[in-house]
């Protein structure tokens, strides 16, 4: 379980982004953080991950407090962390970067089995740079095969649906579906009402707290037509 404690984030200029955040993820839950732009979602999400600290608040991760670990010691825990704005690596092939993630040297039709997961052919990719050739579709879902690769328990997604067309996308829906299936822990944001309706929670941020939160067939039925950008 996952469990945040009155989470609150101050900017060096006094700018309160998060008013005492206390939520819990259960283990195996598909949780969905959505709300305006500007309501402090992805700050939330990288105090989570650990690239942000918070201004006070705990953060509970399977009893153990990992409110001052680095994000790399949360990474060896098993918590995973996908950009919104997935990183370019000049040089890099797709095959070294899911041996990276891995941690160990993977044979080629292993690795590709974790692109067949994000709807991309390893013959065509694996040995493809990760550059600007790559198109913002394409980008994501190797990031997010990278996040498969690392066996995460806990695995974060900043926006996933940021950039990528709509085949890319049906095909980052079904990737969800397979995650939760799988009983991963998931926790994403996102305005994608598609995305909304597989969660098994969602939670509406706005102007740093939270509004509301419950099962979709209870939250949607608030958040459609509110100014809140779902789509």
């Amino acid at each position: 379980m996952l469990k945040l404690n009155k989470i609150s984030f101050t900017t060096g200029g006094s700018r309160k982004i998060l008013d005492s955040i206390s939520l819990k993820v259960r283990s195996g839950e598909f949780l969905v953080i959505t709300g305006p732009n500007g309501s402090g979602k992805s700050t939330l999400a990288q105090i989570i991950i650990g690239i942000k600290n918070p201004t006070s608040g705990q953060i509970i991760y399977n009893k153990t407090d990992i409110t001052n670990l680095s994000i790399t010691e949360r990474a060896k825990m098993g918590i995973a962390f996908s950009f919104q704005q997935p990183v370019k690596f000049k040089g890099v092939k797709v095959y070294d970067l899911l041996n990276v993630a891995s941690g160990a040297m993977m044979e080629k039709a292993e690795a590709g089995k974790y692109l067949e997961k994000v709807g991309l052919n390893p013959e065509q990719y694996l040995l493809r740079e990760v550059n600007d050739k790559l198109s913002g579709g394409e980008l994501k879902r190797i990031e997010i095969a990278t996040v498969l690769a690392r066996d995460a328990k806990v695995l974060i997604f900043d926006e996933p649906e940021a950039g990528i067309d709509l085949w890319s996308f049906e095909n980052l829906t079904k990737v969800f579906k397979k995650l939760k299936a799988e009983k991963k822990t998931i926790i994403v944001i996102s305005h994608q009402e598609r995305i909304l309706k597989i969660a098994d929670k969602i939670v509406i941020l706005e102007n740093g707290k939270i509004e509301a939160e419950g099962a979709p067939e209870k939250i949607l039925s608030q958040i459609t037509g509110a100014n809140y950008g779902i789509n």
